[in-house]
C-alpha cells in the first residue's frame, strides 16, 4: 500500500464519535494509505495488527467458506473494518479485506484502538451498537442463505446495496460489481447468479449496463425480498 497523508479527522466512524480533545492523539497514532484496486489489505489468518477506516473508496470484507468466497459486507466512506480481529482469545483476523477500487485508508494499531474505546464513552457505545447491527445483519443473511431462493437473495442484495451506496442520475447503483462478487455476496454460484439476473431482466425488474445494476421495479424487488 502506498502511504498517503490525507485525513480530515472528521469523516471516519472513530473521529465522528470521539472527543475533540482526543483528536490530537489520533493524529499522532494514525497512518494513512492508498490501496490499489484488487489489493488485499487484510488476509484471513494474519496476526491482528490494528483496525482500518475507509476515507474514500470501497472495500469488500470476505472470508473463505469451504472452497468458496463469501462476501460479508462492503465498507465504503467512513466505515470500519478489521474490528472482527478484536478478541480475548483469537489473535488472527477471521476475515479478509480487498479494495474494489483505488481506496484511501486510515489505520490505527490495535492497542491505541483499545485505549480509544476506554477513553471515549460515546465511541464505545457507538461501536457496541455497530457490533449489534452487524450481528443482526449476519444472522439475517444466514437465514436467507438457508431459506430464501437465489432470486430472493439477489433482490435483497440489490435493495441493500441501493440503501448503502445510493443510485446515480440514471438509476444505477453507485457501485460497479462483477457477477463473481455478486455471487459471493449472495452465497450462490456464478452460473446461478448469471441465470437469475437474466430472469430479473426479462421480468423488467432491473437493468444492467456492464457491471452496473439499475432498478426498474422497486416494488417487484421488494416483493421478492420478502418471500
Amino acid at each position: 500500500m502506498k502511504k498517503n497523508s490525507n485525513c480530515d479527522l472528521k469523516s471516519c466512524f472513530m473521529c465522528q464519535l470521539t472527543l475533540k480533545e482526543w483528536h490530537p492523539a489520533i493524529e499522532s497514532h494514525k497512518r494513512n494509505f492508498i490501496a490499489k484496486k484488487g489489493e488485499v489489505i487484510i488476509k484471513e489468518g494474519d496476526p491482528v495488527s490494528g483496525v482500518y477506516f475507509v476515507t474514500s473508496g470501497n472495500v469488500k470484507v470476505h472470508k473463505q467458506w469451504g472452497d468458496k468466497e463469501l462476501i460479508l459486507r462492503f465498507a465504503n466512506d467512513g466505515a470500519i473494518f478489521g474490528h472482527r480481529g478484536i478478541s480475548s482469545s483469537i489473535s488472527t483476523y477471521p476475515i479478509s479485506a480487498t479494495a474494489l477500487e483505488t481506496t484511501k485508508l486510515c489505520f490505527v494499531d490495535i492497542e491505541f484502538f483499545k485505549t480509544t474505546i476506554k477513553v471515549n464513552q460515546e465511541f464505545a457505545y457507538g461501536l457496541l451498537m455497530f457490533y449489534a447491527d452487524e450481528l443482526h445483519a449476519s444472522e439475517k443473511k444466514m437465514r436467507n442463505l438457508a431459506l430464501m431462493s437465489v432470486k430472493g437473495r439477489l433482490a435483497v442484495a440489490i435493495l441493500g446495496l441501493r440503501d448503502q451506496f445510493g443510485l446515480d442520475a440514471e438509476g444505477f447503483l453507485n457501485l460497479a460489481l462483477s457477477r463473481q462478487d455478486l455471487a459471493a455476496f449472495t452465497g450462490a454460484t456464478y452460473e446461478t447468479v448469471f441465470r437469475t439476473m437474466n430472469e430479473l431482466l426479462a421480468e423488467k425488474l432491473i437493468l444492467v449496463k456492464g457491471k452496473q445494476i439499475g432498478i426498474l421495479d422497486e416494488a417487484g424487488l421488494t416483493d421478492l425480498s420478502s418471500k
